[in-house]
């Protein structure tokens, strides 16, 4: 069914019944005359045998009269054509002076979203009976009439509250549709939120914190996450769907991967629907691979993203008030960015992008990269988010904040090729040099960089010791052939504790990156020139940018390097790369072409990447959760022989995976050797490592 223009069409008929309908609703909930009213006359008792005249009662001080604020949330009835839901933040706590609202096109017994507009700027005007806001919108579709009027009666805080009527004009003033909306909530959005837990986790599920407790820059008052969130204007709202996922029989690595993790949420998650929709899920976990530091995750994942998020407790579960505080803000930050919120100080990776703002005293940003430190950053922190973070989550259109909608950051271009610019001036005191693992790589072939930051200061550098851009403190800007700029982005993103290291003079922080899959996709999925820049994000807020670099694809030479690179290029490929292997049903076409290459193309070079992956995976246990299972998960058992015999494989010496990335494989390889008890062959995999190492070291 094709559809108008919702502003620039007249309803008719069924607009004014809808009109009517609300108007008689509301009228019958105040405006009915109760028998007996007091009118105020003087009365008598004549006719009762006592005929003593009585005076009238006099009448008090009339009190001031309270208004009832007209923000939230109005919605339109649902009647064939248009339903619309409004959104009115004009009063009331913290108001931002805005209209937002969105379209749904009513067809039969169906209901689809159709656009939104937000009027950004608008004048604001209050009689003694009427509040009227006007201004042009900005709207996802082309708008005939894009001049919004919005009209609300006032009412008392004994009255209930006046609908809206929105009235759309053209340009030249001319009117177009007019809808009524009848008051719905005093929030702007309601989310269903569902909170699971794993068995092992060994202290309590946040529940709230006073913020009065320890020093902090806002008033004392007691947050739970359900609190926090009203706060900023969206209802969250518990479901009944929360779990304990047993993890008894996890193994002896009671740790969570980000394969187990991306492979389970779509299991658990008692809500999930392959739509977006207003509801999210968050698991509390206890241990992760990566280690104590990791704090949370936002879970994000080709197709439907943003829909769930981890935290974990080993780094900060506990009771004392510093803890508390801790699981408030990380609980309220990984649900930040499920409603695709970036970090305070990559505004600028948004499309459309925004303005940097690592001083803002946010959920979204790190206490650690705030100026002056964490203990500066606590002591002024008023646990809120910042006001462009409210407008986004008040009123950004539907598809750029909804779980399930636009990508996370959507897009994300740079639009500062200048990033290629040495710095005028660099007294941050650090050093940061990138390198790719080859000076140039076959199409298909898994990019990777070398990262090292050292201090250029001779005293030494204070710095967070986290060079890999999936750890969120640094970034890579990639110039691709075609001319387009863009930012590498982690497929997960990690919250990292911020601990500190002290970095002396004439030492280096080293590590390797496979980059080449993100949150954008495929990176490297053409041949040609690419270009390199990558930033180190340092404590005091300075960017530490490296050498620009300049990496080949090569084009395939031969018809069997073709077909290798045609199962090499896909995103599930790319997903299993960057999870280093994974059991998911949702990657199994990726599985599919890697068992292709090493059925029929082993000996080629480029199939040791994909023995590595593999042999990461098989070597650990898998847990994948499902409800449909009497312990809440499925468990596949980690076959340390076959992960051997392909790591070992994948970092032969005539493999071309890069030094860095096999010493790091033979290094887990070796601590999974150990949790299982297995001394002897955790030492041998080891010293294989070390070799490297001492290879490396003498070129």
């Amino acid at each position: 069914m094709a559809f108008e223009d919702p502003t620039n069409v007249s309803p008719g008929n069924l607009l004014d019944e809808a009109r009517e309908e609300v108007h008689t609703k509301e009228a019958q909930a105040y405006h009915g005359e109760a028998e007996g009213a007091y009118t105020g006359e003087p009365t008598s008792l004549h006719g009762t045998g006592l005929d003593i005249p009585v005076k009238p009662i006099p009448i008090p001080t009339p009190l001031p009269v309270i208004r009832r604020t007209t923000s939230g949330r109005y919605r339109s009835p649902s009647t064939p054509g248009y339903q619309l839901e409004l959104r009115v933040d004009v009063d009331g706590a913290h108001p931002l002076r805005k209209l937002s609202a969105d379209f749904f096109s009513m067809s039969g017994a169906t209901l689809s979203y159709f656009g939104s507009f937000v009027v950004d700027s608008p004048v604001i005007t209050t009689s003694s009976t009427t509040l009227v806001v006007r201004g042009k919108g900005r709207f996802t579709f082309a708008a005939g009439a894009p001049v919004v009027q919005v009209s609300i009666p006032l009412r008392t805080i004994f009255q209930p509250a006046a609908p809206a009527t929105l009235q759309f004009f053209t340009t030249s003033g001319a009117p177009g549709a007019s809808y009524v909306c009848a008051f719905a909530s005093g929030y702007f959005r309601t989310v269903n939120i569902e909170t699971d837990r794993v068995s092992d986790v060994t202290t309590p599920v946040f529940s709230s914190y006073n913020t009065g407790t320890l020093p902090s820059g806002g008033a004392a008052r007691t947050l739970s996450v359900v609190s926090a969130y009203a706060e900023a204007g969206i209802q969250m709202l518990p479901t009944a769907g929360t779990d304990v996922i047993n993890i008894s029989e996890a193994g002896t690595n009671a740790k969570w991967s980000d394969a187990e993790l991306h492979a389970s949420m779509v299991h658990h998650f008692s809500l999930w629907r392959e739509a977006p929709q207003w509801s999210v899920w968050q698991v509390v976990c206890q241990h992760h691979e990566m280690g104590d530091g990791l704090l949370g995750i936002m879970f994000d994942q080709s197709g439907l993203q943003r829909q769930g998020c981890a935290v974990f407790h080993a780094g900060m579960g506990g009771t004392t008030p510093d803890r508390l505080r801790e699981q408030l803000y990380c609980y309220v930050h990984e649900l930040g960015h499920c409603f695709n919120l970036l970090h305070s100080w990559q505004k600028s990776l948004a499309n459309p992008p925004g303005v940097d703002r690592p001083s803002a005293k946010s959920y979204m940003n790190y206490p650690w990269r705030y100026p002056g430190g964490e203990a500066a950053f606590w002591a002024a922190f008023g646990f809120v988010f910042d006001d462009p973070e409210l407008i986004h989550l008040r009123h950004a259109f539907r598809n750029n904040i909804i779980m399930g909608g636009n990508p996370f950051a959507t897009g994300s271009s740079l639009t500062n090729p200048e990033i290629f610019s040495d710095p005028l001036m660099d007294q941050s005191g650090l050093q940061f040099h990138i390198s790719g693992t080859h000076e140039s790589f076959a199409l298909g072939e898994p990019v990777y960089l070398h990262l090292k930051l050292s201090p250029s200061d001779l005293r030494g550098k204070t710095v967070v010791p986290h060079v890999n851009p999936n750890k969120a403190m640094s970034s890579v800007v990639i110039a691709k052939p075609n001319g387009q700029v863009v930012v590498y982005e982690p497929y997960i993103d990690h919250l990292m504790a911020g601990k500190t290291a002290f970095l002396p003079a004439g030492k280096t922080i080293e590590d390797a990156a496979y980059i080449g899959f993100g949150k954008g996709g495929l990176y490297f999925d053409q041949p040609g020139v690419y270009t390199l820049r990558a930033v180190y994000h340092a404590l005091d807020g300075s960017q530490v940018l490296s050498n620009v670099i300049k990496l080949r694809v090569r084009h395939p030479g031969t018809a069997e390097s073709e077909e290798v690179a045609n199962l090499l290029l896909g995103e599930d490929q790319g997903a299993l790369f960057y999870l280093q292997g994974s059991d998911s049903v949702s990657l199994r076409g990726g599985n599919d072409a890697f068992d292709t290459l090493l059925e029929k193309h082993s000996t080629h070079r480029l199939t040791d990447y994909v023995r590595y992956a593999r042999g990461v995976n098989a070597a650990r246990t898998f847990k994948t959760i499902s409800k449909g299972q009497p312990n809440g998960m499925v468990v596949r058992a980690a076959n340390l022989a076959q992960g051997h015999s392909l790591m070992l494989a994948a970092a032969s010496g005539k493999s071309t995976i890069d030094d860095v990335t096999k010493m790091r494989g033979l290094q887990k390889m070796a601590e999974i050797h150990r949790e299982s008890g297995d001394e002897k062959s955790a030492k041998a995999t080891l010293k294989l490592a070390q070799d490297i190492a001492a290879l490396r070291a003498a070129k």
